[in-house]
């Protein structure tokens, strides 16, 4: 049986998915999938330290390309706007086909125990990101809420954007998003800048 060949990981995780289709997430071992995949399970756990983190596998390369992009960006006097543009505008693809990521949601979204880690996965994002924005001077409380919030008006966008029949642009998906949350918060509320002159003049 091949041990830790080019392709193992891709192997593993198209492995995993069918099975977990198959048979269900939690009726699905690590044995099993590397039995499918035609490797070992010594090599699936060179890959994964366990079955649930075959579906998140590519979440700490994401985080640190994304804060990349954050450090790197020109324009942050709005926040919450860079950090959804920036997540628009990664190449999701490059993951994974559309399809791919698809099935991947669902799979998410039809067990607690995955629901609970993508929450936690979530929740690092945005602290990540969170933590970019401050290196750029961004206030730290503006820096939080344009992280979380980013983040939950670009996943609206993301989701639309998978079950989408024709190949959907996600940025203008996102754009629609973000213009659906600003006709929710009244016209008084100040500008994300405003709000940042007002909790420092708290200080």
């Amino acid at each position: 049986m091949p041990r830790w060949e080019d392709g193992s990981k891709e192997r593993l995780q198209l492995a995993a998915m069918e099975l977990f289709e198959e048979q269900g997430f939690e009726q699905t071992s690590a044995v099993q999938i590397a039995k499918r995949a035609r490797l070992t399970t010594r090599t699936f756990f060179r890959y994964f330290p366990d079955k649930q983190e075959v579906l998140f596998a590519d979440e700490e390369m994401l985080r640190n390309a994304l804060v990349q992009a954050i450090r790197r960006a020109v324009d942050l006097n709005e926040p919450l706007q860079a950090v959804t543009r920036i997540l628009a505008g990664f190449n999701w693809e490059s993951l994974a086909s559309r399809e791919s990521q698809r099935r991947r949601e669902a799979m998410i979204a039809s067990n607690l125990y995955l629901l609970e880690r993508d929450l936690i996965k979530q929740q690092q994002m945005a602290d990540a990101l969170s933590n970019a924005l401050c290196e750029r001077g961004v206030d730290a409380d503006v820096a939080g809420l344009s992280a979380q919030v980013g983040i939950q008006v670009f996943r609206i966008a993301y989701r639309q954007w998978l079950v989408a029949t024709d190949p959907a642009d996600l940025a203008v998906m996102t754009e629609t998003a973000l213009a659906l949350l600003a006709t929710l918060v009244p016209a008084s509320v100040p500008t994300s800048q405003q709000a940042a002159q007002v909790l420092q003049s708290r200080r």
